[in-house]
């Protein structure tokens, strides 16, 4: 059962009060603590991942390179399919050949048009090393992809002194309530008594 609670008035476990107990004054500084907690992971957090994606995406921006490859063999699917299927942007993974900043010869698979022949020149995305790699995300979507997820971080932080700090406010409600129940079983019985 919930103690009846009148209403609200800011800062009244940090007030002069002749009632107020040691409990109160704990549970003000529990959720004082808490809610300065919560905010400062949660904004701490979520600059720092934001941050860390940005400066991932600018660097993979900075050093990976387009290199033209060209296709080993023929594409599988035929160009007669291709028309057909070229509106739902249809694409069939093939093996292509490129060189890399050091001059050596490289293969990998990339997805291309259906039928393409061989010796047909397609754009890929290479890191420092040769190594294929996606498309460098522009710096709109780096933006907004480093927003997201310094958001989302940003709120897991913040749940974890949030959910401590009301887990520790309900015990401690429930402590008080515990010790009332006590007084009012011991004062409870000479309530209504005549002296």
């Amino acid at each position: 059962m919930k103690a009846f609670r009148g209403p609200k008035v800011w800062l009244w476990r940090w007030r002069r009060n002749p009632l107020k107990r040691r409990a109160d004054v704990v549970e003000g500084w529990v959720v004082l603590g808490a809610c300065l907690l919560t905010v400062l992971a949660g904004v701490l957090a979520g600059l720092a991942a934001a941050g860390a994606v940005e400066h991932g995406l600018a660097r993979e921006r900075a050093t990976w390179r387009p290199v033209v490859a060209r296709l080993v063999a023929q594409a599988p699917g035929s160009s007669r399919e291709h028309g057909d299927r070229a509106a739902a942007g249809d694409r069939v993974w093939a093996e292509v050949r490129w060189r890399a900043a050091d001059g050596s010869a490289r293969t990998g698979q990339v997805r291309v048009e259906p039928g393409s022949k061989p010796g047909t020149p397609v754009t890929v995305w290479t890191d420092p090393q040769g190594h294929l790699v996606s498309r460098p995300s522009t710096a709109s979507e780096a933006a907004f992809r480093s927003t997201l997820i310094g958001l989302l971080v940003g709120v897991s932080a913040a749940a974890v002194p949030c959910v401590a700090g009301l887990a520790v406010r309900g015990r401690l409600e429930r402590r008080r309530m515990a010790a009332w129940d006590t007084e009012w079983s011991r004062l409870g019985p000479q309530w209504g008594r005549t002296v």
